[in-house]
């Protein structure tokens, strides 16, 4: 396990998956979800090469068949610490034989943490060393706890976003998306929420609709804030869990849309990067105000 830590915020990550495992503030408040496999055993995993699911778990490539399980396969494995600081930490990933049987790609991956204030900013880079175009989506899940709720009690939270009617994306069919969109109905962009709201599993803004959400507490305040540029984002509930976390998930890719057969470079939201070319993209978790 990793620390990096200010005046403000200690922060933990595992290597594993490169994945937030905690986040306290000054007085020791915990403000990420524990992980409790009862409910939801991950905490912040990254997603990446995929986002959400595949169309019957299969993808294609020049014709060729290849499986690869919702969410991809980073946040399964092993990452390296590549640098560290008392405030910053990079992680990496590099494709290996195995990799490249489910994903024919030559890649670098980096994910680094920084800490400024009380803001966490995560980088995700990812580097083409192929010779050949590669394409991938990336998006971060993290779990937030939601203030006053309790484990095995009926979850209800409260939400502010940049948008007061945002329009979501239909879902779901055996886990991926049918195409069109439903307006979700706000209170000037203070948006409650309860399990029933995630029945169809995560509500999905793409379009880049949103830029900021914040969960608040029973006074309204900012607990936590996360500002993304990322054409769409999730916010997501185990539904019929009484699970009392929120993730708020930036994303560059989705699902797939049902019945979608077609190849991998052609998928919704699909990033592509030249020889030699890479990507670099950002989003900020802020703790209070």
């Amino acid at each position: 396990m990793e620390q990096i830590k200010n005046e403000l915020l200690t922060v933990e990550i595992s290597e594993h998956g490169a994945e937030l495992q905690s986040i306290k503030d000054s007085e020791g408040h915990e403000y990420l979800w524990d992980g409790d496999a009862n409910y939801w055993g991950r905490k912040s995993p990254l997603l990446f090469p995929i986002v959400c699911g595949l169309w019957k778990n299969t993808f294609r490539i020049n014709g060729k068949e290849f499986r690869m399980n919702r969410h991809g396969f980073a946040r399964d494995t092993d990452f390296t610490v590549l640098a560290k600081g008392e405030n910053r930490i990079i992680l990496g990933l590099h494709d290996t034989a195995e990799t490249y049987k489910v994903y024919p790609f030559h890649f670098n991956l980096a994910v680094s943490y920084k800490l400024n204030g009380n803001r966490i900013h995560v980088v995700w880079h990812v580097e083409n060393t192929d010779s050949k175009d590669i394409f991938f989506q990336i998006g971060g899940h993290p779990a937030f706890a939601v203030p006053g709720c309790r484990k095995g009690e009926p979850m209800k939270a409260k939400l502010k976003l940049d948008e007061a009617e945002p329009m979501r994306v239909f879902g779901n069919v055996e886990g991926c998306l049918k195409p069109g969109y439903h307006k979700v109905e706000t209170n000037g962009g203070m948006w409650e929420v309860d399990e029933e709201t995630f029945k169809d599993d995560a509500i999905i803004f793409d379009h880049q609709q949103l830029k900021h959400v914040e969960l608040l507490d029973e006074n309204d305040e900012p607990v936590v804030s996360v500002d993304f540029k990322s054409p769409a984002v999730g916010i997501w509930n185990p539904a019929g869990k009484h699970a009392p976390f929120i993730c708020i998930e930036p994303w560059y890719g989705i699902h797939d849309w049902a019945e979608f057969e077609g190849e991998f470079k052609d998928k919704y939201l699909m990033n592509k990067l030249q020889p030699g070319a890479s990507f670099m993209s950002e989003y900020t978790i802020t703790i209070g105000k």
